[in-house]
């Protein structure tokens, strides 16, 4: 009795010790700007983030977003993959609890006649020994492996990590996808107003080749000039088709996203440049905004996995203890099987002590150093990375601003070129190549502009989505007051996306690894 108390508490004492380096989430890289208030990073990617889409009124764009919600088959991959980490980190865990199996056994033997076993044994006995011997069995195995040296905590660990990382990765997903149908749906209301413009050239070009050959026909033209005029209304006939096929590739690629076939899925043309700005952004945005980027999260979540492995490997130089027991009945007669005389037993330690291995488990501790070291080097990138794609899109908003500005003018000073070249080609002081010229800077002017107030909406949507998906007025620095964009006019309601079903929320697979 003292013995077996003395083995539990030296079990007990010594499954406090964990080996292998705890983890601690490592600084950045290189220092980040002055104006960004950075912190050692804490993933905060399960942030309630809103349906962010909303803040551009746009009816069509939040319903294209639910259906892609809902139905996208890579988000749809992204949830199966969650649901597997999930489970592995429920299968690491399970190792803290002893293994108990049920073996029930039937066997008959015959010996053979020569067996030496029977060379002492008189004459008569050895008869009896030739006949089947019959053997019934009920055992019950136990074994339970003591966590001396922290394998399987560090095991379970990491499986933690490993799932948290899945869950990440589904967020990451998501706002990809959430980002990439808002892309694909102003790129389509960009080609929308460039159709507008080409089908008003294709109008007054058609209307110039009418009026030439009027003119032909009272003396005042020639037929170079109907024959330029018809080839200007050609040209923009094939841009208008050109325009067209790109904007049926666009619908193509957003019917895939949102997970339904490109036949079935038709937008009604609605040219961007009818209507408003992109939400205005913030001239400052703290680094702690950052955090809220999944990427970000599943690269540091991914690390800690890494950390945890090295103690994995590192517990594999120490000696394994494993407790082991079996009880059951044993007899020769099935009716006699559970007689208690026929009860056996037996417990013990088996200790599994590595003497040598050829250098394998050295080579796996080093293994697991090196992934660990390219985890943290990931993670590093992944962290300055996310401060560039925030850089860019705040530089992109803020030039596109300015070069809109002056193609709003320039486009306005070109209509008026054109008009006034087209009523001097009427009184004949000019000729139509002038009006010609006049009227291809109008339309290169205004195709100009509608792709830059196209790029407008991308850097926005890129924005938001470099921020992690959005942000939320209590996170900005009150030190800078600056315009916010989620004014009380587009308040969002709080809480994450909600799809029309759960099928793709991580939250409804079961209770999320703690």
């Amino acid at each position: 009795m003292k013995r077996s108390l003395l083995l539990i508490g030296l079990s007990a004492l010594l499954a406090g010790c964990t080996v292998g380096p705890n983890y601690q989430r490592p600084a950045p890289a290189a220092p980040l700007p002055m104006d960004w208030h950075w912190q050692a990073a804490q993933p905060r990617d399960d942030l309630p983030k809103g349906p962010w889409w909303r803040l551009f009124r746009e009816d069509e764009l939040d319903r294209l977003e639910d259906a892609a919600i809902a139905q996208n088959q890579d988000l749809k991959a992204a949830v199966a993959r969650v649901d597997e980490s999930r489970a592995r980190a429920r299968l690491q865990g399970a190792s803290f609890f002893p293994t108990a199996n049920l073996d029930p056994a039937y066997t008959r033997t015959q010996l053979p006649r020569d067996n030496p076993q029977f060379a002492k044994i008189p004459i008569p006995n050895i008869l009896q020994r030739y006949e089947p011997a019959n053997s019934y069995s009920v055992p019950i195995d136990l074994s339970y492996e003591l966590d001396l040296w922290g394998r399987v905590r560090r095991s379970f660990e990491a499986g933690q990590a490993e799932a948290q990382a899945s869950v990440a990765d589904y967020q990451n997903v998501l706002l990809t996808l959430q980002s990439d149908v808002a892309v694909e749906y102003f790129t389509l209301r960009e080609y929308d107003a460039e159709t507008q413009i080409l089908n008003d050239t294709v109008k007054a070009r058609s209307e110039s080749v009418r009026i030439n050959k009027v003119r032909v026909q009272a003396g005042r033209a020639t037929n170079v000039d109907v024959a330029q005029a018809e080839t200007d209304l050609t040209n923009a006939q094939a841009s208008l088709a050109d325009v067209a096929q790109k904007r049926a590739e666009t619908q193509d690629a957003l019917a895939v996203l949102c997970g339904v076939n490109p036949s079935d899925q038709i937008l009604d043309p609605y040219p961007l440049q009818t209507r408003g700005t992109p939400p205005t952004v913030p001239v400052g945005l703290p680094a702690s905004l950052l955090e809220r980027r999944p990427d970000i999260a599943e690269a540091e979540r991914t690390m800690a996995a890494q950390n945890a492995a090295i103690g994995v490997a590192y517990a594999a130089f120490f000696p394994k203890v494993t407790l082991t027991g079996s009880g059951g009945v044993l007899s020769a007669r099935a009716t006699d099987l559970f007689s208690w005389q026929n009860s056996v037993w037996s417990y013990g330690p088996q200790i599994s002590l590595p003497i040598f291995d050829g250098g394998q488990n050295l080579s796996n501790l080093q293994a697991a150093r090196a992934n660990y070291n390219e985890a943290v080097a990931r993670y590093r990138s992944t962290v300055l990375d996310s401060v560039r794609d925030v850089e860019d899109a705040l530089a992109d908003l803020r030039f596109l601003a300015q070069e809109n500005a002056a193609l709003l003018q320039s486009v306005e000073s070109a209509r008026q070129a054109t008009d006034l070249e087209k009523k001097r080609f009427l009184v004949g002081e000019t000729n139509y190549t002038d009006v010609i010229v006049a009227d291809e800077t109008r339309l290169a002017t205004e195709r100009t502009q509608a792709q830059v107030r196209g790029q407008q909406f991308y850097a926005t949507v890129r924005l938001i989505k470099a921020l992690g998906g959005g942000w939320d007025a209590s996170e900005l620095n009150a030190e800078q007051p600056a315009p916010y964009p989620f004014n009380a006019q587009a308040k969002l309601p709080s809480g994450r996306p909600q799809s029309p079903t759960t099928d793709n929320d991580p939250s409804s697979l079961g209770p999320r690894v703690q």
